[in-house]
């Protein structure tokens, strides 16, 4: 069996409610990774910010096999199905820990992170940036996938009424639906050209969007 396959088969059912949850599932995470990683040479060590199941270095272990992978989110449990997609795969470790207080103490050129910034605080999100900007080398990498307002209330609506619907018209079941609020409850979102703002003033010499869907976007910054 194909590498490919065993991540498949292992993940199979936590990653097949994702792809219900976002709309722009495959252009998010995936066409945008193919992107990204086209224009860089590969990174010696890539940490995963809140990585939960490895659904984000998936994508990216499949552009770089050979690169080192630190794996880190606060819940062990979500790790444990993240071991299991990448078990036997020596170059891929897993940090229990929240990174909203500790960054992993190793060296690392390159940090991604998926759907999970969005729930600090705006304070919070600076310290994350101040922290990454101190701890990359020059030329080091951060991308956000992440979940964002619209920055606009009125549009911001918008986005927000056609979310739901797309969702109760998924497949979803009530159960799933009422979590999803209960998770809503805790976002803490902010605009990508607030988030932008952030990067800046921490110093991050290149800041951009390099894609955008509605709630969805993915914002680099290169130090």
């Amino acid at each position: 069996m194909n590498i490919e396959k065993q991540f498949n088969l292992i993940a199979e059912e936590y990653d097949s409610k994702r792809k219900k949850f976002i709309p722009c599932f495959d252009d998010f995470y995936n066409e945008t990774t193919k992107f990204i990683t086209a224009n860089i040479n590969a990174p010696e060590r890539i940490i995963d910010l809140g990585a939960g199941t490895g659904l984000l270095t998936y994508f990216w272990y499949k552009q770089f096999p050979e690169s080192e992978y630190l794996l880190t989110d606060i819940a062990d449990d979500m790790l444990n199905v993240a071991r299991k997609r990448f078990s036997n795969i020596r170059n891929i470790s897993y940090l229990a820990e929240n990174y909203i207080y500790k960054l992993p103490d190793i060296m690392f050129d390159t940090v991604i992170s998926a759907l999970s910034i969005h729930h600090l605080e705006y304070a919070d999100k600076i310290k994350l940036f101040s922290r990454l900007y101190d701890k990359l080398p020059n030329g080091g990498l951060f991308v956000n996938y992440d979940q964002f307002s619209a920055g606009q209330a009125k549009m911001n609506s918008w986005f927000d009424s056609y979310w739901e619907k797309y969702l109760a018209n998924s497949g979803l079941t009530d159960e799933d639906m009422e979590l999803w609020k209960e998770r809503r409850k805790l976002d803490k979102e902010c605009s990508v050209e607030q988030e932008i703002a952030m990067l800046k003033n921490c110093n991050f010499s290149i800041v951009k969007c390099v894609y955008s869907c509605q709630k969805f976007s993915v914002i680099i910054a290169i130090k």
